[in-house]
């Protein structure tokens, strides 16, 4: 049977992220991918000109159709921009007893744009951060939950421990934003540290980036790999998406998921 995926995040009218980005993603790495919508938006490669969200009982009722039916072997989050549609998905997952949630905390757009009301962030504390198999925050998402300034490898170390503190099992802080020679990603399970790195790649095309390295994540956990391995996998498939993106459109351009499959399937890692 084919592995399942759910991904439970807004849609972009320009495809290159939110659950757009999140199916190409899944299919791109053989998982069947299925979808709870949790806010349309109005946007392009220049920006975000519009968000429309999705009402609670509305999206309580898309996660409760798949996961009645179909069930999912793992799911992610994307963009949930209000404490109520955060408090909705983790209400309905707990429910569930779901485990294998990957937590991308989507707070602000590759365009700046703000995706995560201010009061929202509390909730996303403590109501879903404590379901969270994986958490994968930037260096600035990871700034805000655990109150820290980063700007190197040891104070991403510290900010993993916090943030570990507030419940997830697995941390991945992706360390994009900082002025390091290679793309530098870091994995805490609670005990041990693993440094990941690809080179970094000269390109402005990079919208979709963090859905398309968390739905990785999901894809590669739902065929059964372990967290590292799944990690470690997601980013060599974005390091290949970011490479080969095509400059789409005016703006910041989305990452190439057909390239990425082929050339990932045709890789020994």
């Amino acid at each position: 049977m084919y592995p399942r995926a759910l991904t439970i995040a807004g849609s972009d009218s320009g495809g290159g992220a939110g659950i757009q980005a999140d199916l190409k993603t899944f299919h791109s790495l053989g998982v069947y991918g299925m979808s709870a919508v949790t806010a349309l938006t109005a946007q392009n490669t220049r920006g975000v000109h519009g968000i429309h969200n999705v009402p609670t009982e509305f999206l309580a009722l898309q996660l409760r159709s798949v996961l009645d039916d179909i069930g999912a072997d793992a799911a992610k989050t994307g963009m949930l921009s209000t404490a109520p549609l955060i408090r909705t998905v983790a209400t309905v997952l707990s429910q569930f007893r779901f485990d294998r949630l990957v937590v991308d905390p989507v707070m602000i757009s590759k365009h700046g744009d703000q995706l995560l009301q201010q009061d929202a962030v509390s909730s996303l504390i403590s109501d879903l951060l404590p379901l969270s198999f994986i958490l994968t925050p930037n260096t600035p998402e990871a700034r805000i939950l655990a109150d820290l300034t980063i700007n190197d490898l040891d104070s991403m170390k510290e900010a993993a421990r916090r943030i570990h503190r507030l419940g997830p099992k697995f941390i991945v802080i992706k360390g994009g934003h900082l002025p390091l020679p290679n793309a530098t990603d870091l994995f805490f399970d609670g005990n041990h540290f693993h440094i990941l790195e690809e080179p970094r790649i000269p390109s402005p095309h990079t919208h979709g980036t963090g859905c398309t390295f968390s739905a990785a994540i999901t894809a590669f956990l739902a065929r059964g790999e372990s967290p590292l391995s799944a990690v470690t996998h997601a980013k060599k498939f974005t390091a290949i998406a970011i490479r080969h993106a095509q400059p789409l459109g005016h703006g910041i351009a989305p990452v190439n998921h057909i390239k990425a499959r082929d050339e990932f399937a045709s890789k020994d890692f």
